[in-house]
């Protein structure tokens, strides 16, 4: 029976309990990020979550063991791929996603890396002087030409599309033009929650654009509800306050004296009163309803 280190069974009980004690984890790819910004990552992490990496064998064992008292983690197991790490917190996993994919920052690529989106060179003016450059831009496929004494890209140009590799001499011209492709930070490729596994495309979303569909469905819905008479705590305040002004109108229109009415019906009477006046002759208007006139 092959030997199996000491360490490996202690790491694989500290995964596991890190599994374990927390409501969310997450299963996250971080092999892209130089060993100096992990650390920093993970500092400035700290307080609001564990980034815990190993072995993707040693992790696979952990949610295995985890399963025995956590229902249907082990969906996590093939998000597993790359340099992985588990993510153990106790933030909503919608807001986890977000906030992980806040830290990622852009870099630029030294060239082999396969393109995460279609890279694009606007059309405009660029940082270099008339010279080589116009020849090493349009060399690399890039519409470069030399106007008013500047070097300008003439057109908008997909130099590299989306899930191709960057080749090196496009990499370094990137660079040269303040492109980068790149993003370094934590790729989070989905997470578990009471029994439910969320994968990455149902995590990101843009919290914004959702907020502002909700506040427009809790307004149409409000007004259904209001229009149908529906009493509910929240449709109630506006279903008396129309109910009073169809009250109101209905009394105006009818003539009906109330406290409220009262002094528009009379105002009303009154108005109609000097437009008749107005047509009588004089003979037939008094001295004190020529005054109202006046």
């Amino acid at each position: 029976m092959a030997h199996v280190a000491e360490w490996k069974h202690q790491e694989l009980e500290e995964i596991t309990s890190i599994i374990t004690d927390h409501k969310i984890i997450g299963i996250a790819e971080i092999g892209s990020i130089p060993a100096p910004q992990m650390q920093h990552m993970r500092e400035n992490l700290r307080e609001k979550l564990i980034i815990r990496c190993s072995k993707n064998t040693l992790i696979l064992r952990a949610l295995d063991n985890a399963g025995k008292t956590h229902k249907q983690i082990d969906g996590l197991t093939s998000l597993i791929t790359g340099q992985t790490a588990v993510i153990a917190t106790d933030m909503n996993p919608f807001k986890l996603y977000n906030y992980l994919k806040s830290t990622r920052t852009k870099a630029p690529a030294k060239g082999g890396e396969t393109a995460i989106e279609d890279i694009v060179v606007k059309a405009g003016d660029t940082p270099f002087k008339p010279g080589p450059i116009v020849g090493e831009l349009q060399k690399v496929g890039i519409p470069a030409a030399i106007e008013g004494g500047k070097v300008v890209i003439k057109k908008d140009k997909v130099v590299v599309k989306q899930g191709e590799k960057i080749l090196r001499e496009m990499a370094q011209m990137l660079a040269r033009l303040e492109i980068f492709p790149l993003e370094i930070g934590i790729t989070m490729h989905g997470a578990y929650e009471d029994g439910f596994i969320f994968k990455a495309d149902v995590l990101d979303i843009d919290i914004d654009e959702y907020m502002t569909m909700m506040y427009t469905a809790i307004s149409n819905s409000s007004a259904v509800a209001v229009a149908a008479a529906w009493a509910t705590k929240q449709t109630i305040t506006p279903l008396i306050m129309k109910a009073q002004r169809s009250a109101f109108a209905l009394a105006m229109e009818q003539g009906i004296l109330t406290k409220d009415t009262t002094p528009f019906i009379l105002g009303k009477a009154h108005r109609s009163m000097l437009s008749i006046a107005k047509k009588l002759k004089d003979e037939g208007v008094d001295d004190d309803l020529k005054k109202m006139m006046t």
